[in-house]
């Protein structure tokens, strides 16, 4: 027998639904709410609202559990890499070799982009945000393919699929070289994923550049952590933009910027900022962690807590343990990294923290990484993006075969004045 939750409204009783989800989780079935009761909820920021029954990624905040496909995010941090994981989420389950292969050879293949498109690059003023350009030129690659944007059809989202995720390292480089004034590097088919992309940021006619192996590994597994994370800000706005049956390469040209706001992808961004602000201030840690705890005081530390994780991130704790590793064996010497530390032992031993669950998230180190592999500031959202992507993909093509498909279209609470008669400018005072 299904479970139902009862609402009684106007002396009433209404029978709503429970829905059940693979790991315990129940969800009030509300799709008939207006239409039997006049009534719609009203939920600000969708904190507990569920748009959609996916398949793709379950996290549990309270326990700090992370999985892609059913997969622990740390078992395909340590063993996969992110070709093979953007294939999991994507298609639903790890490859086989053939699959891996074929796979990984249309995405290596698919890296250049159309000689004409560079022709877009020059139109941005000298010294453009790579986020900016990268939303720019992911959404005109929709009129270099019009004739492969059928949302149906099978094939030409595959294709699709391959084109994005191989151009995007490409589009993001080229982002990169045009903020700076450098001429583009052409991708190289003999490198891994991330090591093409490395060598089309870094590399210059002027003299050989290799790409570091710890540098691209490293990278690799930044990617996967960000390949998917639910239903978050950018890539709900993927799903919006694609239930009006629009393209993938809009959709996600969309959630890019989405992903550009300070309080999404901008984060790593803000805790390197913060961290500076540390160190310009003379190092004082208490200073600021005063300022954080202090409730006249505006100021928040940027790093800490997360809008589902009460407990841990999952993925910080692999992303602490490669920083240790990049600063180590590339030999950096980074004061920032002795700040971060320092903040992160007070906070974890802080009542005002603890007791708030203000975690150190994945954001909080992952900057300082990004850094020792000299990464610009203005890039680490792009990162974000690139690593994203799959994610955003794999649930844009998800939505398009849900049985429950409809239209994006949230209601509202109308606060403004009622019926208000027209009037005449000259009676106006």
């Amino acid at each position: 027998m299904s479970k139902t939750v009862e609402l009684i409204y106007q002396g009433t009783s209404y029978p709503l639904p429970l829905i059940e989800g693979t790991c315990g989780e129940e969800a009030v079935d509300i799709s008939t709410l207006r239409s039997t009761t006049g009534l719609i909820t009203y939920d600000p920021g969708f904190v507990s609202t569920g748009s959609c029954q996916s398949k793709i990624t379950f996290l549990d905040g309270e326990k700090g559990v992370l999985l892609y496909r059913g997969i622990p995010i740390e078992q395909l941090a340590e063993h996969s890499n992110f070709i093979e994981t953007s294939f999991l989420l994507i298609y639903g389950h790890l490859p086989n070799r053939e699959e891996l292969d074929y796979f990984n050879y249309h995405v290596t293949h698919h890296s250049m982009i159309h000689e004409s498109l560079k022709n877009l690059y020059d139109g941005f003023p000298n010294n453009p945000h790579p986020m900016a350009v990268c939303s720019a030129v992911v959404g005109s690659l929709a009129t270099f393919y019009e004739d492969q944007l059928n949302v149906q059809n099978e094939r030409e989202i595959e294709i699709t699929t391959h084109r994005l995720l191989a151009k995007m390292p490409t589009i993001a480089a080229y982002s990169y070289k045009k903020s700076i004034g450098q001429p583009f590097s052409y991708p190289q088919n003999a490198l891994t994923y991330t090591e093409n992309f490395l060598h089309m940021m870094f590399s210059n006619p002027c003299e050989d550049y290799e790409v570091d192996p710890l540098a691209a590994k490293v990278l690799d597994t930044l990617l996967i952590l960000h390949a998917d994370h639910e239903q978050n800000c950018s890539t709900s706005t993927v799903r919006l933009v694609g239930s009006s049956g629009c393209n993938l390469y809009s959709s996600v040209s969309a959630g890019i910027y989405a992903l550009w706001g300070p309080l999404h992808g901008g984060a790593n961004q803000a805790v390197i900022e913060m961290l500076q602000s540390m160190m310009e201030a003379g190092g004082n840690v208490m200073q600021f962690v005063d300022k954080a705890k202090d409730p006249n005081d505006p100021f928040r530390l940027m790093g800490f807590g997360h809008r589902v994780y009460k407990n841990f991130d999952p993925r910080c704790q692999i992303i602490k343990k490669l920083a240790h590793e990049v600063f180590d064996k590339l030999g950096v010497n980074e004061p920032l990294l002795d700040l971060a530390q320092k903040l992160e032992d007070i906070a974890l031993k802080d009542d005002y923290f603890l007791s708030k669950k203000l975690y150190p998230n994945v954001d909080f180190y992952s900057g300082l990484i990004y850094k020792a592999l000299k990464i610009p500031i203005n890039m680490f959202p792009v990162l974000f993006a690139i690593g994203r992507l799959p994610g955003w993909i794999a649930h844009w093509t998800e939505l398009q075969g849900d049985q429950d498909f409809k239209i994006g279209r949230p209601r509202q609470i109308y606060r403004g004045r009622g019926k208000t008669d027209y009037t005449p400018l000259k009676e106006r005072t």
